[in-house]
């Protein structure tokens, strides 16, 4: 047995089978719903019953080629990521041993008269377990698109510590501040305007005029002056 899985392990079949599982189980289920609605068209119901048993096929072989796949990368996990591969692989043991049981029920439904009295319960209990077969497709892509186990991705990281907490992701404390360079302007080659002299201050003299200004051609009176001989008409001696 252990030489029959080293030599299926490197052709990672686990993603090829996975999506036969779920494509032949899903479909099965939703014929059987329509053939219960046509009861007339009897190969409608003969589909479902051959596509419920590969799918049933197909559901232990995943989970087959699961646990292989699973104990390639185990090491290269974190605790987030092994927690969800052992949620996955327990809905994928439960799944096969359910889809199994359905195959078998469905065939006594098909083939014994007394059997098709549980037909509606038959199509509750399947449909219900095509939903939880979805939830369990969704946690292998967490897997692969979320942490990147078996991808080129995980095998280029290194290992991480089972201790190791990861480091919580930086707060965005806000829009980061945009800064705006201002464009230097072209400066002028020609030359500066020479400074002019400012305007003469007036001085008193000239700011305040005279109240009174004199004349310029005012006689000055001399106070030794005697009127003359001719005027003064007197006697002569």
């Amino acid at each position: 047995m252990d030489s029959v899985v080293k030599f299926l392990q490197p052709w990672q079949l686990h993603q090829v089978v996975d999506h036969f599982t779920v494509a032949l189980l899903i479909v099965a289920v939703l014929i059987d719903l329509v053939a219960s609605a046509a009861p007339t068209r009897i190969w409608l119901q003969y589909t479902a019953l051959l596509l419920i048993i590969l799918g049933a096929l197909a559901a232990g072989a995943s989970y087959f080629t699961g646990g292989m796949e699973a104990n390639r990368i185990w090491n290269a996990l974190g605790q987030p990521a092994k927690d969800i591969l052992n949620r996955h692989g327990e809905l994928g043991e439960y799944l096969g041993i359910t889809f199994g049981i359905l195959a078998l029920w469905r065939i006594l439904i098909q083939g014994f008269g007394f059997m098709a009295g549980s037909r509606a319960i038959y199509l509750i209990v399947a449909f219900v377990a095509i939903v939880v077969l979805g939830y369990q497709a969704h946690l292998g892509g967490v897997l692969v698109y979320d942490y990147g186990a078996g991808t080129a991705l995980m095998a280029a990281a290194p290992v991480p510590s089972e201790n190791a907490s990861p480091s919580p992701a930086p707060a965005s404390s806000g829009a980061i501040p945009m800064v705006s360079v201002p464009t230097p302007l072209p400066t002028s080659t020609a030359p500066l305007p020479t400074s002019t002299a400012p305007p003469a201050i007036p001085t008193a003299s000239e700011s305040k005029p005279t109240d009174s200004p004199m004349p310029a051609n005012t006689p000055a009176l001399s106070p030794t002056a005697q009127p003359s001989a001719a005027s003064s008409g007197g006697v002569k001696m």
